[in-house]
């Protein structure tokens, strides 16, 4: 069975950096896509970014605006969220999910929570301004 652990999350000021961290376990991942999601209270799940495992292919919301990067480290089944210039509109539970994906490209039907079958606990991250 899949496992999905986040962490990383926190408090942090307007204009800082959090990295977050998905642990993954249960299967090989080398044919699956791992993304991130965010949910704000009172908001719908949205799409943040997603990477594929088998080659790093990665994708983007539009509102990152270069600000988050994802990565994953293979040897350590382990996808990360590098989130630079964080805004209070960042304020959410940030979510990663996971599912088998033999393409290398990552078409917009995979911007969608409902795709993916796996998820993690979450992880609060909270910007002040």
């Amino acid at each position: 069975q899949v496992q999905l652990v986040e962490s990383g999350g926190g408090l942090v000021q307007a204009g800082g950096s959090l990295r977050l961290s998905c642990a993954a376990s249960g299967r090989t991942f080398s044919n699956y896509v791992m993304g991130w999601f965010r949910q704000a209270p009172g908001k719908e799940r949205e799409f943040v970014a997603a990477v594929s495992w088998s080659d790093g292919n990665t994708v983007y919301a539009d509102f990152m605006k270069g600000r988050f990067t994802i990565s994953r480290d293979n040897a350590k089944n382990t996808m990360y969220l590098q989130m630079n210039s964080l805004e209070p509109e960042d304020t959410a539970v940030y979510y990663c999910a996971a599912r088998y994906y033999s393409g290398s490209l990552i078409s917009p039907p995979l911007f969608s929570e409902y795709e993916y079958d796996y998820w993690g606990q979450g992880t609060q991250v909270t910007v002040s301004s």
